[in-house]
């Protein structure tokens, strides 16, 4: 079974920072973060491959946002920098089964419950 928790989300003015984290339990997965504005779809930000060599970034987001994993706390980290409105979102925690790091939505296998980032002008 795995179990994937967020936290860290929370409102902020524009130009902040936050940093998500992802506590995870289980096997070692590639791990992505992906975020939902209201009346939009869910799109890839960020993801970090199994042993952390490689990273992924939305162009929206390169530059601004760092995924990093520390494998004793079991836990994945978004740093984010920068911050925009347009940022504002849910934003989830997933783990990727698949053999190679994915932007792919639907090739992530576990999901969190999701943490609010809201962003004001």
């Amino acid at each position: 079974q795995v179990q994937l928790v967020e936290s860290g989300g929370g409102l902020v003015q524009a130009g902040d920072s936050l940093r998500l984290s992802c506590a995870a339990s289980g096997r070692t997965f590639n791990m992505g973060w992906f975020r939902q504005a209201p009346g939009k779809e869910r799109e890839f930000v960020a993801g970090i491959n199994r042993n952390g060599g490689t990273t992924f970034y939305a162009t929206s987001v390169k530059g601004r946002f760092t995924v990093s994993r520390d494998y004793a706390k079991k836990t994945v980290y978004l740093q984010m920098n920068s911050l925009k409105p347009e940022d504002t979102a849910l934003y989830y925690c997933a783990a990727s089964a698949r053999v190679s790091l994915t932007m792919e939505t639907y090739e992530y296998d576990y999901w969190g419950q999701g943490t609010q980032v809201t962003v004001s002008s």
